[in-house]
């Protein structure tokens, strides 16, 4: 039986990471072992190593269950460079390839194989794997991406579904899955679907300390994208759009402002997308512009933004979301837009889906769980995790906590609010009702007789910008719902009845003027740097873009920010002290100790 020091061995030794981070020893010893578990950590905690490490120390073969074929080679490559010997079995192989790596698992010159699981439940793939469990090599099974299985979400898969069949099939072999969505209700299914009712759950605080959170009231959505992008050049990051059009578009006016850009969505012909993946994932500096097609399993560890120009779903998907920023654990940025507009568009696309009336009112009630954050009062880290059910202390490190919004009584604004929605019939949107409220004669005002109601002038003690504010906060405490059919109308819900006669407080934040300089975290990567060691810093990043060209490789692969920053400080001198850099396993130092030593000898 595995122990636990010679996990640690191999974490130290293939992987160059001195320690374990949170229940990774405890998940590792687990499966290593032989149980089964379900393993809910954020994105960058490091699951990745929750099934490679027990792979490793079992006997046999791992199969990795990933729906991910697009990314397979990247971390078949990433895993080769640690000297760990992996491949992966799917449709982008020829028979002959195919054939090769069948072979590899079959002689025992394979540690990891990953593969679809469309290709995974073909028959001759199920002979292979019956052969290798009487042999007593299949080593475990780890399924990636497990929240694929949830119907309740965006990324399900059906094949997911037969999945549960391993353990029928294999019930001596343990099962590892694992997912970075948190929620309780896609938990319960996963355990449930995959049959893991024995399995161990292993569940990580889903706090992402350095990502910093910023959410901005939508007004000139491009102009504030662009303050939010200065002194970023040569970061990468995702933005994401709802639309298709609004991706190309924003990828080409990036560009156009010295931001390189790519677009991808489903829409895109398969190649350009998987051209457009590949390069934002090899070439250093990049911008992906996307829909919600692209993201799920991103590994690249040095995504330093994410920013959203329109809402997210739900607060479920703007945690994956904005997750993918920051895996490598260096400052990154999470920055999002949004406006009224951004409501009724997820209203409509909840409205018009065609989903059972339970996903219905479950997706309504994520979105409003979302909305609640965006327009919370208190530290966006607090509002984020309480909704996954953990308890934190304002974070410092989000624009709320930075600037705390001014909170007031808007009970008697509200009821203004309310009313004039009501005595308008519910049939128009914000724009018609300020205009109303302050008391402005418009053409469209007086063509409805809006002029001659109670509520006409009343608000005049507000701006137009407060009263926008004030709409929003209502749609966010569920009060009013945005109707798109109706063309964004207001309409009232049963909870304002409550608010208009009286029986229910309104506090309401003022809307906060936001600094349009870039946030301290944004140069936060390399302020720790003394100038000559960020010279060294960039010099070994010239190499390692060099050489990640000549294998034609992701330059991550060949080793992280964070591994050539602390060469950068420490300038080792020996192979024995490079053994001491986080991410400078065995491997690694043989395949490069020579070359970083030499290139950091040259500029002492």
């Amino acid at each position: 039986m595995p122990t636990p020091s010679s996990a640690l061995g191999v974490l130290r030794d293939v992987f160059g990471y001195p320690a374990f981070r949170g229940e990774q020893a405890e998940i590792i010893g687990h499966v290593a072992s032989g149980g089964d578990a379900l393993v809910l950590m954020p994105t960058g905690g490091g699951k990745s190593l929750c099934y490679q490490i027990p792979a490793l120390l079992r006997p046999g073969c791992a199969v990795v269950v990933s729906p991910l074929i697009a990314l397979m080679q990247d971390q078949v490559d990433a895993l080769t460079q640690l000297g760990v010997k992996a491949a992966c079995l799917n449709s982008t192989l020829d028979w002959r390839e195919a054939q090769a790596v069948e072979q590899a698992i079959f002689s025992g010159q394979l540690d990891l194989v990953y593969i679809a699981p469309e290709r995974l439940l073909l028959d001759r793939t199920l002979a292979m794997l019956d052969a290798l469990s009487e042999a007593g090599k299949l080593a475990l099974f780890a399924i990636d991406e497990a929240h694929c299985v949830s119907q309740w979400g965006h990324d399900f898969r059906p094949e997911y579904l037969q999945l549960s069949a391993l353990h029928e099939r294999y019930p001596k072999v343990p099962r590892i899955a694992l997912t970075a969505t948190a929620d309780q209700a896609t938990r319960n299914e996963i355990l449930q679907r995959l049959g893991l009712g024995e399995a161990r759950v292993f569940l990580s605080s889903f706090d992402r300390p350095n990502i910093r959170y910023t959410v901005v009231e939508k007004d000139n959505a491009k102009k504030q994208l662009l303050g939010f992008l200065a002194g970023r050049q040569g970061q990468a990051g995702i933005v994401y759009c709802l639309s298709r059009k609004k991706v190309e578009e924003t990828a080409e006016w990036l560009s156009a402002q010295g931001y390189p850009a790519l677009p991808y969505h489903a829409g895109l012909p398969a190649p350009e997308r998987a051209a457009n993946q590949r390069r934002f994932l090899r070439e250093e500096g990049l911008i992906m512009c996307a829909t919600i097609a692209f993201g799920m399993g991103i590994d690249k560890p040095d995504v330093r933004f994410v920013a959203h120009l329109d809402l997210p779903k739900s607060i479920e998907a703007y945690y994956q979301e904005t997750g993918r920023a920051g895996r490598d654990g260096e400052p990154s940025e999470a920055w999002m837009a949004y406006g009224m507009q951004d409501v009724a568009l997820q209203h409509a696309r909840i409205s018009e889906s065609g989903a059972a009336e339970g996903q219905k009112i479950l997706e309504a009630q994520r979105l409003t769980a979302l909305l609640a954050y965006c327009e919370a009062p208190r530290c966006r880290r607090q509002v984020l995790l309480n909704y996954f059910g953990e308890e934190r202390q304002p974070c410092g490190n989000c624009d709320v906590c930075d600037n705390p919004p001014e909170l007031w009584d808007g009970t008697q604004a509200a009821q203004k609010a309310l009313s004039a929605i009501f005595r308008t019939g519910m049939r128009f949107g914000v724009t018609h009702l300020t205009d109303i409220l302050r008391g402005k004669a418009t053409d469209k005002v007086k063509q409805w007789n809006h002029d001659q109601l109670p509520t006409f002038g009343v608000g005049s003690d507000l701006d137009d910008h407060a009263w926008k504010s004030v709409f929003r906060q209502l749609a966010a405490a569920g009060l009013v719902h945005v109707d798109m059919a109706e063309h964004g109308a207001l309409q009232l819900t049963e909870a304002a009845r409550e608010v208009l006669k009286g029986q229910r407080t309104v506090q309401l934040r003022r809307p906060v003027k936001r600094k349009s300089t870039p946030s301290r975290s944004s140069s936060a990567v390399v302020s720790d740097l003394s100038p000559a060691d960020e010279a060294l810093f960039q010099l070994l990043r010239k190499w390692r873009a060099d050489t990640a060209r000549e294998q034609a490789v992701p330059a991550y692969v060949i080793l992280h920010d964070k591994t050539l920053r602390d060469l950068a400080e420490v300038r080792p001198v020996s192979h024995g002290l490079l053994a001491g850099i986080t991410g400078m396993g065995s491997a690694k130092i043989e395949h490069y100790g020579a070359e970083l030593l030499e290139l950091i000898r040259n500029e002492a």
